[in-house]
């Protein structure tokens, strides 16, 4: 079998083993937060968050949500990393924007955070505030999750199904994910361009 056929049978796998449920959940979830009037900050790094940003713009596009990703600007998030350190940036930034329990925190990672590996310790401390503010917290993440999956109210494991490619396998479920999420129907306010042109 060559890398090809490999790395695209894996995607055929993990289709078959994401779990629905949790699906639904994340979809009861965001829409509880837009019935609230809350909104959604998108937090992710490196690959993440380039997915962040997309989802921003989809999420508030298509279904009429207030979005955010605290990486979008570039000169806040320079300054306070170079302020404050990494481990804060989120947090301070969530501050700053005043979260409350109406709104929601929406992950996008490969391992969600792990303060004792020292890996993404700016999502765990971003996570701790918003679970001590209220916020509702959800999540696109892989491995086991990581520090996400322990205090979130709905998220979807991106299964492991070959350890050599966890990365690129989960950041291209994100994007699966949060489009299917995006356009169910239960969400989508707005039609999409290519689905309404004659």
């Amino acid at each position: 079998m060559t890398y090809i056929d490999r790395y695209l049978a894996e995607t055929a796998e993990i289709i078959k083993k994401i779990n629905k449920r949790d699906i639904a959940r994340m979809v009861d979830t965001i829409l509880g937060v837009r019935d609230n009037s809350g909104r959604i900050f998108m937090l992710g790094v490196g690959g993440s968050a380039s997915n962040a940003s997309h989802a921003v713009n989809d999420f508030r596009k298509i279904a009429g949500l207030e979005s955010y990703a605290p990486t979008d600007n570039v000169s806040e998030l320079t300054a306070r990393i170079n302020d404050d350190g990494w481990d804060s940036t989120f947090v301070n930034w969530l501050r700053g924007s005043r979260l409350n329990a109406n709104d929601c925190i929406f992950v996008f990672s490969v391992g969600g955070g792990s303060a004792e590996k020292k890996i993404s310790n700016n999502l765990v401390e971003a996570l701790k505030y918003a679970k001590n503010i209220g916020s509702k917290i959800i999540g696109i993440i892989g491995r086991d999750g990581g520090y996400t999956a322990k205090v979130c109210d709905a998220a979807v494991i991106i299964p492991v199904v070959n350890t050599e490619t966890i990365t690129p396998h989960t950041e291209a479920f994100q994007a699966i994910i949060w489009h299917l999420i995006v356009s169910h129907p239960r969400l989508k306010i707005n039609q999409t361009k290519w689905e309404s042109a004659k």
